[in-house]
């Protein structure tokens, strides 16, 4: 598994659920260099980020490398600006079925709902 967001994010804890599903808490990194780019003077995490956090935090709790097949119902419902609310909570239902592995995502910050998605990855390993 390869992490291409070196330094962007840190995982600073996660637990799982008798349900089985996963609750991951992490801090983004307010100083790395995509902020500068996205926006100078206004940074907002780009959404493509976030959806390869939710990758990156699946393969970690599945032990798979995965291949992203279809996302659906994917939405921004608020900006997270990485100097106002850096910590996230991620919340992942994962469902693995014969070589595909279903992701239905909750991220917020505090009471604040800011990313929801389903996606649909293949297992690569």
């Amino acid at each position: 598994m390869q992490t291409i967001l070196t330094d962007f994010y840190t995982l600073q804890s996660y637990e799982k659920t008798e349900s089985g599903s996963f609750t991951a808490q992490i801090s983004l990194n307010k100083d790395h260099d995509i902020f500068k780019g996205h926006f100078p003077g206004n940074p907002v995490t780009p959404g493509v980020c976030m959806m390869q956090i939710v990758k990156e935090l699946t393969e970690e709790f599945t032990g798979s490398s995965l291949f992203l097949k279809t996302a659906s119902n994917v939405k921004f419902m608020a900006i997270i600006n990485p100097f106002e609310t850096p910590d996230l909570k991620i919340q992942l239902d994962i469902t693995e079925n014969e070589g595909d592995v279903k992701v239905k995502n909750t991220t917020s910050f505090g009471e604040t709902i800011a990313l929801k998605m389903s996606v649909n990855y293949q297992k690569l390993t």
